[in-house]
């Protein structure tokens, strides 16, 4: 192999090591980014604090630990002490009964990089407070913000809060503090928050509220009730996704459909007669017929798809073959040493993880000894339901 391919094949992260105590899927998620870009990220499950979402594990090496246990602490400890970064999302002061709070494990290693990804942060009234992607919304104004103005306020699957607000903020912390430490030689605590990281991304959102950009839940540029910025359903019940906002593209829709002379779309008294007309003319023909006709056009007109149907879309196909429903494409794309989807092994890691560190087998099964009694858990992904 070559020294081009092997630079390739580690990724640029190569050579970090990644221990995620981590649950549910904004942690295991930021975890896993780091995983495709070449990390050795090692995932300790056990005991009752539920599991990641196995969707999120690909590239991981997955261990077994008792923390209750003198041992199994024994065992995280010398794991830490080899790690660069310690992921956790535990209620405040969880992790430190269990062996692994900031302060015990930054003894260890004062180069670890530890962040705690929780929903409403270390302090405050809430901090302690069990939450989910929609009460995060709810509380920043997002969900207050979104959806149709004569409806109920709808969250946008768990996007925001649990994966933009958490996993991508908590993930850009911990490269940051990586990146510091090179020069410090310290470690450093992140407080990755999902209401903070959701306040973060409104913050062109916010200035725009209650004026005639943005004046209510509902109604804006960006909410989806203005001709030139929504969906229209097609001759099939399918829909077409209209991203018209600047004049050229207008005037690009506008012209392909055939309407005559273009109006000013941004003229408030025109509104009607524009959505009218658009309609009509989208309910005309199927969607895929829509598609085909505006694809290589400057119109920002694009099918609305349905999750199984993304991977056979051409572009997105030429971009990421292979990818599908349980294999997302590895991200983002970097020239040198690309991120790369691995492989997904949810098999038990422990004995091997723990070897490397020198632990014996005696050492290895008292570290793990208790957990299958104590992995009972009502947290784990997805939900069973019942008829």
């Amino acid at each position: 192999m070559s020294d081009a391919e092997d630079e390739s094949s580690r990724g640029p992260l190569a050579g970090i090591r990644v221990v995620d105590m981590s649950r549910l899927a904004p942690g295991p998620y930021c975890t896993m980014l780091f995983a495709d870009l070449g990390a050795d990220v090692i995932a300790v499950g056990g005991g009752r604090a539920g599991v990641p979402v196995s969707e999120l594990s690909r590239g991981k090496r997955c261990i077994t630990l008792e923390l209750k246990a003198p041992a199994g602490r024994a065992a995280l400890h010398a794991l830490v002490k080899t790690a660069d970064v310690f992921v956790e999302s535990f209620r405040p002061g969880v992790a430190a009964r269990l062996g692994a709070g900031y302060e015990e494990l930054s003894a260890l290693n004062p180069r670890l990089v530890y962040c705690a990804l929780t929903g409403y942060g270390q302090e405050g009234p809430r901090a302690q407070e069990a939450g989910h992607d929609i009460d995060y919304l709810a509380l920043t104004g997002v969900l207050g913000a979104i959806g149709p103005g004569d409806g109920r306020p709808t969250p946008p699957l768990n996007l925001l809060a649990d994966f933009a607000g958490g996993s991508l903020v908590a993930a850009i912390g911990i490269l940051a503090a990586l990146l510091e430490a090179r020069s410090s030689g310290k470690g450093q605590f992140i407080d990755a928050a999902m209401i903070d990281g959701t306040l973060s991304l409104m913050a062109m959102h916010f200035p725009l509220w209650k004026t005639p950009l943005f004046s209510a839940r509902g109604e804006g540029l960006l909410a989806g009730d203005k001709p030139f910025y929504r969906t229209y359903a097609c001759a099939d019940g399918k829909f077409v996704a209209v991203g018209a906002l600047e004049r050229a593209f207008f005037e690009a829709v506008w012209q392909k459909l055939g309407l005559g002379d273009v109006p000013d779309h941004m003229s408030v008294s025109n509104w009607p007669v524009i959505e009218s007309k658009l309609a009509a003319a989208f309910a005309a023909r199927p969607r895929d017929e829509w598609a085909a006709e505006f694809l290589g056009t400057d119109a920002c007109v694009a099918p609305v798809l349905d999750p199984d149907e993304v991977w056979s879309e051409p572009h997105i196909a030429a971009r990421h073959p292979g990818s599908g429903l349980r294999r997302v494409p590895a991200v983002p794309r970097l020239s040198r040493t690309p991120a790369q989807a691995r492989s997904l092994d949810l098999t038990d890691n422990t004995a091997a993880v723990l070897g490397e560190l020198g632990l014996s087998d005696a050492e290895v099964e008292a570290a793990v000894r208790c957990t299958e009694a104590g992995a009972k858990t009502n947290l784990s992904w997805p939900p069973t339901l019942a008829p």
